[in-house]
């Protein structure tokens, strides 16, 4: 089947399941307003904006140039956002704008929980058919996810549902949310159960946010008056190995590979920042969404664990200058999991919260070095799938030294969007999202500088469950 064809096709039947019924509002004109200093350069271009509401209560917006290119960019929003965005940053957009391309994107419905993969695929597809029936078919439609919207972003790319002709992740959450539970369990209970031994502490199944606040208040202050001795900063490293979390933070410059004490301070430092609120906040509405707890830990080795983090030799250096057995802290972990998840709730996890298991168009994802929230080692996780799916060739990783979660630069985002262009036009990848040709366009842009680099994530520290 020719692509207008099967984008025709797929629409046409996502319109038949999803029953789209718009709810247009007034369709009016609007011009940008001015880039501020140092982000892009030159006044906002002139852009007609699109809205609507969709059958289960989501909103879209979409941006359509005067001069539009013929490409629609359809934007998959991060875990938190509750109204529609059509880029990852206004940057971006005005950006995109002035090159022709049409943005859209979905609030998705967060009406019950903010992890909204049971409707976040159904309204970007209906999204695209109610921006397309306003503006007429596109001779290209591209998907764009950061984050959380990275994971919807991957899962679009598997079916090629909307008509999507190639996907752009953007520090996507691509390991999915069962991986994603598990490894931010085995931290917390890490936490838990060495620093607050005589201390009940509820790690699964919030009935509430306040529940899962209480639990960040106690781990918190657990990690902060830990980092105070040379024990409890020992313990804290080996919860963050768990927690797969960097040992470079913002701000900072990178500590020698050797400097046990620097890397330390500097997972610390994210911690300190807030890692905890959001980790275990969002867990509350991850298991709202998948009716459960979708995490465990029963019959786990955590000496087996550890064994396989690239942030072993830091734990066990830290442990030998403060004195502690880390083989008897593992033991008393390892004799202490007694978690287990639902099974419905893993089920329901596989099903609406899972990448990797296929692609049906190509695929490029960047992501940073050092990011707290998704760690850059879930792109080996979700590589693996791929290539054991057959579609290896469909896929391409690129990666930006800098510390933080998605902290592109506008550059960097649009040099990789071209990238993905390149390789429908050519239908092959070539050199194109390599790192040395990425960075060599990104720099072409004359925007905001660019740090692309050769890189190969460890591989994600997470054990296997029975």
């Amino acid at each position: 089947m020719t692509a207008p064809a099967r984008r025709s096709a797929t629409r046409t039947l996502a319109a038949l399941a999803t029953a789209v019924v718009l709810s247009l509002t007034a369709v009016h004109a609007s011009t940008a307003a001015p880039r501020t200093a140092g982000a892009v350069g030159q006044a906002g271009p002139t852009a007609e904006r699109l809205d609507g509401t969709l059958p289960d209560g989501a909103t879209w917006i979409a941006d359509v140039p005067e001069d539009w290119n013929g490409t629609l960019l359809v934007f998959s929003h991060g875990f938190g956002v509750t109204v529609a965005q059509n880029a990852p940053s206004e940057a971006v957009r005005l950006r995109l704008l002035d090159e022709g391309y049409a943005l859209a994107g979905s609030s998705y419905d967060t009406s019950e929980t903010l992890w909204a993969l049971e409707s976040a695929e159904r309204d970007q597809i209906a999204t695209i058919d109610a921006v397309t029936a306003e503006i007429g078919e596109p001779t290209r439609t591209l998907s764009i996810g950061q984050s959380m919207g990275g994971l919807v972003n991957a899962r679009l790319a598997r079916s090629g549902a909307g008509g999507i002709d190639g996907a752009l992740g953007l520090c996507g959450l691509v390991a999915g949310a069962n991986d994603l539970h598990t490894y931010q369990l085995d931290a917390e209970y890490t936490i838990a159960r060495l620093l607050l031994p005589d201390t009940d502490v509820k790690l699964v199944d919030f009935a509430s946010r306040a529940e899962a606040a209480a639990t960040v208040r106690q781990l918190t202050t657990a990690v902060a008056t830990a980092q105070k001795t040379p024990g409890g900063r020992a313990r804290i490293a080996l919860a963050a190995a768990f927690l797969n979390l960097p040992a470079w933070a913002p701000g900072k410059e990178r500590p020698a590979a050797d400097d046990w004490a620097g890397k330390q301070e500097q997972q610390y430092d994210w911690l300190a920042r807030g890692v905890l609120d959001l980790v275990v906040g969002g867990r509350y509405d991850i298991e709202k969404a998948l009716g459960g707890n979708n995490s465990g830990n029963r019959g786990i080795d955590y000496a087996r664990v550890l064994a396989a983090s690239q942030h072993a030799p830091l734990v066990g250096a830290l442990y030998r200058e403060a004195g502690l057995s880390l083989r008897s802290d593992l033991r008393a972990l390892t004799a202490g999991a007694t978690i287990t998840a639902d099974p419905a709730a893993v089920a329901a996890g596989e099903r609406t919260s899972s990448a990797g298991q296929g692609l049906a168009v190509p695929l490029l994802d960047i992501h940073t070095t050092a990011d707290d929230l998704v760690p850059v080692e879930q792109e080996n996780r979700f590589a693996d799938r791929v290539r054991a799916s057959g579609d290896g060739p469909l896929l391409r990783q690129a990666y930006v030294e800098r510390q933080g979660h998605c902290t592109f630069t506008t550059a960097e985002t649009v040099a990789a969007l071209h990238a993905v262009e390149h390789r429908l036009d050519t239908g092959r990848w070539g050199t194109a999202a390599t790192p040395r040709a990425l960075q060599a366009a990104a720099v072409a842009l004359g925007l905001d500088g660019a740090a692309y680099v050769p890189y190969h994530p460890a591989e994600l520290t997470i054990g296997r469950r029975p």
